[in-house]
């Protein structure tokens, strides 16, 4: 009774309340709206179409569509008009209320005039999206706001030509194609693509014709002077990826015709010296034309520009062997649908061997008669471990996985792991917890020794973490299985480095 007294005796002022949700009876729907009454819902429009300029355009789209489309088409045909004649820059203080603007604009098209008249909807998106060069060239948008309202008009358009008859549709696209010279951002190839994938393969051969017609000649080799203007150096590469826009377009279309003879002879237009063998080769194995696929993939290849997105650089993702990978497994194929199955078999380890490829290795066995796959797997280990590369080796072990030949990898070349080599160590070590204390300490300790010695402080959080695995890895070990045992490393650690207060502090947390 006392305590029950003492909870009473509580000021309310110290009870915390907990915050009340906002009731549903008070989000806007249409069932809250209704009561409001139409004098006071209109008072609220008028209010925000004076705030609001974007809101204003949608407000009075809406009235102009009670009048019929073109109503409606004499408005968006205004604000298209002024677009194409603006020249002002707009920097990033102006691009927010900027975007709104167009994207008004294009709920306009959608909302207001697709539903009364599709046609001419689909002409001014058109139209739209052919003026993005000269508004994206004026316009600070690194933020991608701009670009964004633009790929929406793109899709809004795609989805009112696919409700297109096929006619309809097929001359849509020839119509399209003049368009993309103006076209610096690619935002009409998109939308070209998809009319083109909603046409049969009959309608496609007038769209062809078009993109022919408007490829550009290829630029004759003539010596310039060395001091020629920058104006004719930037057009003179326009003209350029414009040709090889439009012949990889064509390129698509003889894909979506089955055509293989159009993809080469396209091919080597646009590289006659340095033709893409694997795509070559690729298309002539679909077409059930082996012995010519093998034949362009034993052809030389060039390898051109590797682009490594930033997405591949932050999560080490990229991969320099793909390309290589890429063409020895078409040559596999290529020869399997030859019949040449030894030849098959040797290219499978030979591309083992070279780069531990656990995929090649894993098709290599998959094809060997039974009982043999044993044998191979011990050779292929073996050669695994005495690979030149150990970090390559220990990353195939842990991934095969192979854990007990990992475990005896690492203790054998204990004193060569660099522990800068997070990538391969970390997961290592993390695989071989379980498997070998062992082995997974000495990993753990070379990336601590290597973060703390070398004052990586970003990593600081990691290599804290690091040394409460091994304080728990300690408990499984055997006496004298490392050297130091592990509380004398410990103590080491704190002698050489307790001045890095940053890194036990996170060892402390």
């Amino acid at each position: 009774m006392a305590r029950k007294a003492a909870v009473k005796a509580v000021p309310k002022a110290d009870v915390v309340e907990k915050p009340k949700r906002v009731s549903r009876k008070t989000t806007p729907s249409p069932e809250t709206l209704a009561p409001l009454g139409l004098d006071r819902l209109i008072g609220l429009v008028l209010d925000e179409t004076a705030r609001n300029p974007a809101f204003k355009k949608l407000v009075t789209a809406a009235i102009a569509g009670l009048q019929g489309p073109d109503a409606v088409a004499a408005l968006v045909d205004r604000r298209l008009t002024a677009l194409e004649r603006a020249h002002g820059y707009i920097d990033w203080q102006k691009r927010r209320a900027f975007a709104a603007d167009l994207d008004a604009t294009v709920s306009t098209i959608v909302s207001e005039l697709a539903p009364l008249d599709v046609d001419a909807a689909l002409g001014r998106l058109i139209r739209f999206i052919g003026g993005a060069q000269g508004v994206l060239e004026r316009v600070d948008d690194s933020s991608g706001q701009v670009v964004g309202v633009y790929e929406r008009a793109t899709h809004a358009a795609a989805d009112l030509a696919l409700r297109l008859p096929t006619a309809d549709a097929a001359r849509l696209a020839v119509k399209l194609v003049p368009l993309l010279e103006a076209d610096g951002f690619g935002i009409l190839d998109a939308l070209l693509l998809t009319v083109v994938e909603g046409l049969p393969d009959t309608a496609l051969e007038p769209v062809d014709a078009a993109l022919a017609a408007a490829t550009p000649p290829e630029p004759k080799a003539s010596v310039k002077p060395a001091a020629r203007s920058t104006a004719f150096s930037t057009q003179g590469w326009d003209r350029k990826m414009q040709r090889m826009r439009l012949l990889r377009m064509r390129q698509a279309l003889a894909d979506r015709r089955g055509d293989v003879e159009a993809f080469i002879a396209l091919e080597q237009t646009i590289s006659p010296d340095h033709p893409d063998t694997v795509a070559v080769a690729e298309r002539l194995l679909t077409a059930n034309r082996a012995a010519e696929a093998l034949d362009w993939i034993g052809r030389p290849q060039k390898r051109g520009v590797v682009v490594v997105t930033r997405e591949q650089m932050l999560t080490g993702s990229f991969d320099p062997d793909a390309p290589r990978r890429e063409r020895t497994s078409l040559e596999i194929r290529i020869l399997d649908a030859l019949g040449r199955r030894e030849d098959a078999q040797g290219k499978r380890w030979a591309g083992f061997e070279a780069r531990l490829d656990r995929e090649m290795l894993r098709d290599y066995v998959a094809k060997l008669p039974d009982f043999e796959d044993e044998e191979a797997l011990e050779r292929a280990f073996d050669h695994a471990a005495a690979h030149a590369d150990p970090y390559r080796a220990l990353h195939f072990f842990v991934h095969w996985p192979k854990l007990d030949r990992a475990a005896r990898l690492v203790i054998d070349k204990a004193a060569t792991w660099d522990g800068s080599r997070y990538e391969i160590l970390a997961p290592a070590a993390e695989a071989l917890e379980e498997a070998s204390p062992k082995a997974a300490s000495l990993l753990y300790r070379c990336m601590i020794d290597d973060m703390v010695s070398k004052g990586r402080s970003s990593a600081y959080g990691y290599g804290a973490r690091h040394l409460l695995t091994l304080d728990a890895l300690a408990q499984r070990l055997e006496p004298g299985d490392l050297a130091p045992d592990h509380a004398t490393y410990r103590d080491a650690l704190r002698k050489a480095h307790g001045r890095k207060s940053a890194f036990w502090e996170k060892v402390k947390g």
